[in-house]
């Protein structure tokens, strides 16, 4: 304790609490709407966030105290788009059966030493083009709405490129905001009270189907690896650190399985967000800057604690305000992915032909278009990689 005293500062606690902001500030809104694409009620949503606050804020709290520097952990945005485009054809049962399996499976292959190697047998530009292929339609959605509403997706695209050009680290915070003060504008809709509460966990009890196990956990593990835990786990490394790699994957793996039964779909290390907790702006010395990632964590905590309020809050907003919200927040994560799958000549057939099948959201036997389409380009890329 005595150590975190004398560590203590007021830049690394406003990081810390920065680089939560960033990580919560739009794909919150995903978090509600894909809960109730599984059906889950205003308790089990808000049971959801309480969940993913304790769970995310432990692990990345206790992981930065005890390695000594920033572990800034979160949910991930592209898992969440995966249960919105496949979750409809699952139950919530089953649906917290397979975050269960996907958690068993983080912590087992993070604790053994073996996620790498197993990554390392399906090219990133298979992954990427499932992910694309699966966010596409979000993208889509976003200027879709304009034909109802273009006045408000007019603004809300000012604000976010305006913010994009001028403040880029900031510019999701920004269009969240922005988003808020225009929905009176041009939206039917009235600014809530806010009243303070606390959450009540629900318990939802797993259902293991093989079908929500084939289409929703494997595809969710292989886009939290390839999507949260190799771009954070590069972040780390790249300010100087030497990230306890095992460890960090297997208890964030262990926490988001304990969790799962309360609605924790995914604990990651944090990715983009993570940049600010670990720069040089939080302190000079970086073996004081963990203080950020405890702070962090220590925010995801509170918003648990108190997530019947945020879950209030969420909810009285338009719908259109959480599709182009969503649908905004996305767009860097899919024009990322469309780059990484397209960069290298020789694998563009086979991740052209992923992306396509994953974009179609058909299912076959109950598994969803994201397991398919990853399954059908690995084939084509393979025979392609040993044609003669």
């Amino acid at each position: 304790m005595q150590k975190i005293l004398n560590d203590f500062s007021v830049p690394a606690v406003f990081a810390g609490f920065i680089t939560f902001l960033v990580g919560i500030s739009v794909s919150a809104v995903l978090v509600v709407e894909a809960a109730q694409t599984l059906g889950a009620s205003i308790e089990q949503i808000t049971s959801w966030f309480w969940a993913l606050g304790l769970a995310i804020g432990l692990s990345g709290l206790l992981l930065s105290w005890k390695f000594k520097y920033p572990v800034a952990t979160s949910w991930s945005t592209a898992g969440l788009a995966l249960i919105l485009a496949t979750g409809s054809g699952y139950s919530l049962n089953e649906a917290i059966g397979a975050f269960f399996v996907c958690g068993v499976l983080t912590a087992a292959l993070g604790f053994l030493g073996i996620f790498q190697r197993v990554l390392s047998y399906i090219p990133q530009s298979l992954t990427s083009a499932m992910l694309a292929g699966v966010l596409l339609k979000f993208g889509i959605s976003l200027f879709a709405s304009m034909q109802n509403e273009w006045a408000f997706i007019l603004s809300l695209l000012a604000a976010y490129i305006l913010s994009k050009r001028f403040w880029p680290r900031y510019s999701i915070v920004i269009t969240v905001i922005a988003g808020i003060a225009l929905c009176p504008l041009f939206l039917k809709f009235s600014m809530p009270a806010i009243q303070i509460a606390m959450a009540k966990p629900v318990w939802v009890s797993p259902v293991f189907s093989s079908s929500a196990i084939l289409g929703l956990a494997l595809p969710l593990f292989v886009i939290n690896m390839a999507s949260q835990y190799l771009p954070g786990l590069a972040m780390i490394k790249s300010y100087g650190y030497q990230p306890n790699v095992n460890q960090l994957i297997g208890w964030t793996g262990t926490a988001q399985a304990i969790f799962s039964p309360f609605g924790s779909y995914s604990v990651n290390i944090a990715a983009i967000s993570a940049a600010i907790s670990l720069d040089d702006q939080v302190h000079p010395d970086p073996a004081k800057r963990y203080i950020a990632g405890m702070s962090c964590g220590f925010f995801y905590i509170v918003m648990g604690i108190f997530a019947a309020t945020l879950t209030s809050f969420l909810m009285s907003f338009p719908a259109v305000f959480i599709t182009a919200l969503a649908g905004i927040a996305l767009l860097g994560t899919i024009s990322h992915n469309i780059a990484i799958a397209f960069h290298e000549p020789s694998e563009r057939e086979a991740a052209l032909l992923t992306f396509l099948f994953s974009a179609s959201g058909i299912q076959f036997f109950g598994i969803g278009a994201a397991f398919w389409g990853l399954i059908f380009g690995f084939a084509v890329h393979y025979i392609l990689k040993f044609k003669k």
